[in-house]
């Protein structure tokens, strides 16, 4: 055989063989995300750990729609404990602001801080009744004029500096907070995503890509969120205070604060 057909040969016969370990080796496939682990993952979440997308949200909106309900008026005193100033346990630390202020200080005057449904209560008209308009996961503690600077307005970038919230900005239809909260914000709205899925006489809440969402059960923008979900990873006070919300008050767990990777699983 000639060189050159030996060459030839050795070329078919390699191609070949790549064929044949194609045809015999396992397909690869993604593997779900698994950036975290939980003490909760062989208990509380062990219907979910494995699975990607609508089953996944799915298998987390069965889990932590087991949940016990409070009221309207009981949620005063439960943010007093869920936001509780670490370093001083007379005040609460308050949403898009940082300000520690005294917990005696709640109620609706200039000054005060309030109760803030970061997913707008209108966005689905629940209100104030027991279920999406008390649930702890997305109530914070809040300066009573901030409160009113975001409103019902959706999540996005860009605007005017935000009076009395440093690093907190707004326009005519869309709220960005400061960069501390950029994540705890995403992990609540996405929360309710997932939570509240229309099987439970209240909306089905749903993120989407909008900053005109008005009174229709929708929050924007998903794209944000899920950069801010990405940019400020759970801090010791929003760990902190998943598990006060599990343990004392309503025995369900935010998960995307137990595994922020699950935010990109789903969407």
């Amino acid at each position: 055989m000639s060189v050159a057909q030996t060459g030839r040969w050795k070329v078919w016969a390699a191609a070949i063989s790549a064929v044949l370990v194609a045809l015999t080796l396992p397909a690869v496939t993604a593997t779900p995300a698994s950036a975290t682990t939980t003490a909760y993952d062989s208990t509380y979440y062990k219907n979910a750990i494995g699975k990607t997308g609508t089953s996944l949200k799915s298998s987390l909106h069965t889990i932590i729609s087991s949940q016990s309900k409070i009221s309207y008026d009981a949620v005063w005193n439960a943010l007093k404990v869920t936001d509780q100033d670490p370093n001083n346990t007379g005040n609460v630390i308050l949403l898009y602001s940082g300000v520690s202020r005294s917990k005696s200080l709640n109620g609706g005057d200039v000054g005060d801080w309030n109760r803030e449904h970061v997913w707008a209560q209108s966005h689905g008209s629940f209100g104030t009744s027991a279920g999406p308009g008390t649930d702890l996961h997305h109530l914070r503690a809040c300066d009573v004029q901030v409160n009113s600077t975001r409103g019902n307005k959706d999540w996005d970038t860009g605007g005017s500096p935000v009076s009395g919230a440093s690093g907190s900005y707004t326009d005519s239809n869309s709220f960005e907070p400061r960069n501390a909260d950029k994540g705890d914000v995403a992990r609540m709205i996405l929360y309710m995503a997932v939570r509240y899925e229309g099987d439970d006489a209240w909306a089905d809440l749903e993120p989407n890509e909008s900053t005109s969402n008005g009174s229709v059960p929708y929050h924007g923008r998903l794209a944000i969120l899920k950069q801010w979900n990405e940019q400020d990873p759970p801090s010791t006070f929003e760990e902190r205070r998943n598990d006060i919300i599990f343990g004392t008050y309503q025995g369900n767990r935010n998960p995307f604060i137990d595994h922020p990777e699950w935010v990109e699983a789903i969407w």
